[in-house]
């Protein structure tokens, strides 16, 4: 699937800017980013639910641009479930097999239904109401419903938003383990990092309507190449130190900087917490000021000896000591960093 030069304002404002972007068969995307970044609106375009001011979208080698929604073949599933109320959630499975695109007959919908409904753990949930089931199991459903139609393309709206933490996380991999299964072409918009790094094979961060950087999920966190990508993924501390030849000199190590930092002069290095390493020492300069357990991890606030305050982040088996108050000194890891210029 190839979404090229997608174009869109509304008004003054840019929500799509020349968006590029390559999805191979069986592939699942994840797209992130702030709001008004253009990622919604990248999807909904490719659902057919809104209009281009100018690109090109192909699937399957087919130019569905100017195709209606419903000659395209996707599947989507939204934020708010929109399941029908007054069917039963074997029927909602079905409902897209009746329609004239996919009109299959009686039986092979509902073999169709019991299959999906299988999949996704609900099949003694058949008959039941939207009302009489849970937020993930609607949920649930209505990803069974896109699925029944065996879409090109699965576009996926926030869909775990609306649901607490515990069963979020439960959904997502469910959701991934779906997709591998059915091997379905994703492409998933989320304001949750978490959730986009723990399923996607890559993740595209954007930014006013682009793509900032796109890759799989250790190679963002770890080499970002924008400094927006290295603040918007994850923690950062920033440390200011000296660049040249390819290093930044900051709490006692040389650190080698990624490609598209500064190159020299004074630069701001972001550095992961947990690159950040912390040993208790009574004549210490820098303090833990807070210290706060995380369950498998533990998160150290620390003051260094110049006023600068940083965060470390590090398994909670290894900070026994480390409590609010205590000196010690700090270190980093030896490991690449982005470095951007001070402002």
């Amino acid at each position: 699937m190839q979404l090229v030069d997608l174009t869109k304002h509304f008004g003054k404002v840019k929500a799509l800017d020349g968006l590029t972007l390559d999805i191979a068969q069986g592939e699942l995307v994840a797209l992130l980013g702030p709001s008004g970044c253009g990622k919604t609106t990248a999807l909904r375009s490719l659902a057919g639910l809104q209009e281009l001011d100018r690109g090109q979208m192909i699937v399957d080698g087919k130019d569905v641009t100017f195709q209606n929604a419903n000659k395209r073949g996707m599947g989507m599933v939204f934020q708010a479930y929109s399941l029908f109320p007054h069917l039963t959630a074997g029927e909602n499975v079905e409902y897209g097999l009746k329609l004239r695109a996919h009109k299959a007959s009686a039986d092979k919908r509902k073999h169709r239904s019991t299959e999906l409904l299988e999949i996704v753990g609900l099949s003694t949930h058949r008959n039941h109401y939207p009302h009489q089931l849970s937020g993930g199991q609607q949920q649930r459903i209505a990803l069974a419903r896109a699925l029944a139609i065996s879409p090109k393309v699965l576009l996926l709206d926030e869909p775990l938003s609306a649901l607490d933490a515990k069963v979020r996380t439960q959904l997502r991999e469910e959701i991934r383990r779906i997709q591998l299964e059915l091997g379905t072409t994703t492409l998933f918009v989320t304001h949750d990092q978490e959730e986009a790094l723990s399923i996607a094979d890559r993740v595209g961060v954007m930014r006013n309507g682009q793509l900032e950087q796109i890759a799989v999920p250790s190679e963002l966190y770890d080499r970002p190449s924008t400094a927006f990508v290295a603040e918007f993924v994850g923690l950062t501390n920033p440390i200011q130190g000296k660049v040249s030849a390819g290093s930044i000199d900051i709490l006692g190590g040389s650190l080698k900087v990624l490609p598209g930092s500064i190159t020299s002069g004074t630069g701001i290095a972001l550095v992961r917490p947990e690159s950040i390493q912390v040993e208790s020492n009574k004549s210490g300069e820098a303090r833990i000021f807070s210290a706060s357990f995380l369950g498998a991890s533990c998160r150290l606030m620390i003051t260094l000896s110049d006023g600068t305050r940083i965060t470390a982040q590090m398994p909670s088996s290894e900070s026994v000591g480390l409590v609010a108050g205590a000196s010690v000194n700090v270190s980093v890891l030896d490991l690449p960093v982005f470095v951007k210029a001070v402002t």
